[in-house]
């Protein structure tokens, strides 16, 4: 079997399995870049790993702690520790290394909760009201 039909047959089976597997479909567009935000909600059960880089975060934990810290807490609730530690290692919020060997979920929690609340907040004090 040849390099062109080898690939055909391979882009048809990812299609197929995108048309029926909504799931597949939304964590291919979001791998693809064609999909805005990524959902918070769904939890991911195959992590694959490469070359040591994480997976990328769900979500800016940033952002939503400017919506509020309830928000951020409901949005990180929902998150495996393996996708909390995505959060911590893609914003940089581990610079002594120590937060990834953390195995206390709610731990790992109030640390994003604590830096991001911090982040959102930078330069209030030098804004208008």
């Amino acid at each position: 079997m040849g390099l062109k039909t080898s690939l055909q047959s391979l882009v048809r089976v990812v299609l197929d399995e995108a048309e029926r597997n909504e799931e597949f479909r939304r964590r291919l567009e979001r791998a693809l870049g064609h999909e805005p935000a990524p959902c918070h909600s769904g939890l991911e059960p195959d992590r694959p790993r490469k070359g040591g880089r994480r997976t990328p975060a769900l979500f800016d934990p940033v952002e939503v702690a400017r919506q509020g810290e309830p928000e951020l807490r409901e949005r990180l609730a929902v998150l495996d520790l393996e996708q909390l530690r995505d959060v911590v290692a893609q914003f940089g919020m581990d610079p002594g290394k120590l937060v990834m060997k953390w195995k206390d979920r709610s731990r790992v929690i109030e640390r994003i909760v604590e830096v991001s609340r911090g982040r959102a907040t930078k330069g209030d004090a030098f804004r208008a009201e």
